[in-house]
Parts: C-alpha cells; sequence; structure tokens
C-alpha cells in the first residue's frame, strides 16, 4: 500500500481534513472534527491506525499478524496495521470506510472525545 495514494483515499472523504500530531510524528485525518485515520511510522515501518467496533478490532488483531493495538488510542476502538504487510490494499480500503463511518457515527451521536 502507497502512503500517498491512502492518503488521497482518505481526503476524499466527506468533511475529510488533515492535520500533523507533531508529538507523535503522526498525520491524522479527521472527518468534521473526528479522527478516523492516523499515518506514522512505528518501527520503522508505515502504519495506519484506524477505528472499529471493539468486536472488528478484536476480530482482526485474531486474523491478521499485521493489525495491533493502537500504541496512542484507545485499544478497544482502534487498531494499527502495517501498510506494508499482507493485507490486500481492498482490505485496507474497506477498513478505511468503516473507520469513517465510526467517526459519522460518533459525530451523529455527538460525542466529543478526541484523542490524548
Amino acid at each position: 500500500m502507497n502512503t500517498s495514494d491512502l492518503l488521497t483515499y482518505c481526503m476524499s472523504k466527506p468533511g475529510a481534513e488533515q492535520s500533523f500530531k507533531e508529538c507523535w510524528q503522526a498525520t491524522q485525518i479527521k472527518s468534521e472534527g473526528v479522527l478516523f485515520a492516523m499515518l506514522y511510522e512505528v518501527k520503522g515501518r508505515p502504519a495506519l491506525s484506524l477505528k472499529a467496533t471493539p468486536a472488528l478490532a478484536e476480530l482482526l488483531r485474531e486474523e491478521h499478524n499485521d493489525v495491533f493495538p493502537s500504541e496512542h488510542l484507545n485499544k478497544s476502538h482502534w487498531s494499527t496495521l502495517w501498510l506494508d504487510g499482507s493485507l490486500k490494499d481492498s482490505q485496507i480500503y474497506y477498513l478505511v470506510d468503516a473507520s469513517w463511518q465510526q467517526a459519522d457515527a460518533t459525530r451523529a451521536a455527538g460525542v466529543n472525545h478526541d484523542e490524548h
């Protein structure tokens, strides 16, 4: 997965805004202020953190060695995956869509709980 293509895909989502979180050296993508994707390096490898339901996050971690709990975010909802790992591009795009939908549901519910 090419990080440039992935960033373009994330930015095509309605309401998408890009910012840089200096202390994490991470590019954050939010939809109308709600985080749904974060691109950064973990141990020198390109990585992407995405939000999912706790059940989906657990399933992904069980089925894929390249998916693990996010270091900086709520571990029950947020998973990080290697972009240079075994996940197919189509799977990554599906997970981006699911994360954007989670952010949309959070926003619709009026919940405001940004990352720490």
